[in-house]
């Protein structure tokens, strides 16, 4: 049977979700699920906008049968080749034998890196700027390379104003019968999973996300339509507004992440009587996390989130506890930078990890380090708690409460 949602009244979201799927990529938690989001041009010609992963693929299928009523496929347009979006294009190939794929040079390489896919005479090479009619709709095609990988492609309809975005302003999380954003509360359901999606996936790219929305600015839009979440028709602003902060790697807001390794509970507890008194001296926005229990993707999240960080790790083996080292390797690899950083380090013999922490942050761009860093040997004293972290509270406090 099929689920298909009106976009507009000859556009249509042909996709499905996942809620099966434990891991996006097998590598990053999600709960709510996931959408693989897919849509599809009624005009003279129709296009189809991308396809779906192949564990939808059935309802996939049935959508765009149903919404064809036995009509030919004269266009599938690959804006994005991750398998997740084009699972079903030697399938579709095969189900409609008029169809011509239409994507760009790294597009069709791709698709022959993938597939054994017979394109002999059936792909339309297209490059920026390039346009494709398809009757009373018209296709502009926009590259936007490494959002976030090299050959992705946006397409903007001009009749209807509809920006089709690829991965960009996607998001985690399954649909629920609702496809717009002004259909769900998104700012309480749907932003951290859109924050940590951008941030995880598409973060490391903030120059190249730079680039596009310079393009997109000059374009007047009415939706944006991305390959997995809300279709966003209304307040479009915000999310873009979302969009540019986090590829300028500024903070989202003025709060404090503190986030700790702990073999015994030692070194939770230094993170833990920091946070709190951080509380007395006026700092409201604060979260405190445990890196052995909390995904490094929702820490992720939280660093590009916050405009101050504390760092809390046990020596160990020498060398940072593994975690940490884990999230400080993520941190740079994506790029995060220009955060003010608080350390605390525990060490019962030899403490190590201040140090190792702080070579870690002097490789990423705009860290900057608060003094002193906090040394616990073995527990956390109350005559040290009354001294060293109160020196550490204030120099935090300050820095956050700075305009």
């Amino acid at each position: 049977m099929y689920c298909v949602r009106n976009v507009t009244e000859t556009v249509y979201w042909v996709g499905s979700s996942d809620r099966r799927l434990a891991l996006f990529e097998n590598l990053f938690p999600i709960p709510r699920g996931v959408s693989y989001n897919s849509y599809l041009i009624q005009d003279e010609k129709t296009a189809l906008m991308d396809t779906v992963d192949s564990s939808v693929s059935q309802q996939f299928l049935e959508n765009i049968a149903h919404v064809l009523e036995g009509g030919s496929l004269d266009y599938l347009v690959v804006n994005h080749m991750e398998p997740d979006h084009c699972a079903l294009i030697g399938r579709l190939l095969e189900l409609y034998p008029q169809m011509q794929v239409v994507g760009n040079t790294k597009t069709i390489q791709m698709i022959q890196q993938f597939y054994d896919a017979d394109l002999e005479g059936r792909t339309l090479l297209v490059k920026e700027g390039d346009t494709l009619a398809l009757g009373e709709h018209t296709l502009h095609f926009v590259t936007a390379p490494m959002v976030h990988w090299p050959e992705v492609m946006m397409a903007y309809e001009e009749k209807e104003k509809l920006l089709f975005t690829a991965d960009a302003f996607g998001t985690f999380g399954a649909l629920d019968g609702n496809l717009f954003n002004d259909e769900v509360d998104f700012e309480t359901e749907w932003l951290p999973d859109a924050r940590r999606y951008y941030t995880n996936i598409v973060g490391k790219y903030g120059a190249q996300v730079q680039t596009v929305l310079k393009k997109a600015a000059g374009l007047e839009i009415s939706m944006l339509c991305p390959l997995h979440g809300p279709v966003w028709r209304s307040n479009l602003e915000w999310f873009i507004n979302k969009y540019d902060k986090w590829s300028r790697y500024e903070p989202e807001e003025k709060a404090v992440a503190v986030m700790y390794g702990s073999m015994y509970g030692n070194t939770e507890n230094a993170a833990c009587v920091t946070a709190s008194e951080l509380s007395k001296a006026g700092i409201r926005n604060i979260k405190v996390y445990d890196i052995s229990s909390t995904d490094v993707s929702e820490l992720i999240a939280e660093a590009f989130r916050c405009s101050h960080l504390v760092l809390a790790s046990p020596t160990y083996n020498g060398g940072l506890y593994p975690k940490m080292e884990a999230l400080l390797n993520d941190m740079k690899a994506l790029n995060v930078q220009g955060r003010t950083v608080g350390l605390i380090e525990n060490g019962t013999w030899a403490p190590a990890s201040g140090k190792l922490m702080r070579a870690a942050l002097e490789g990423m761009k705009n860290m900057t380090v608060l003094e002193p860093v906090l040394t616990v040997k073995s527990s956390l004293k109350a005559e040290q708690a009354v001294s060293s972290v109160d020196t550490l509270v204030k120099e935090i406090a300050a820095s956050v409460l700075a305009n």
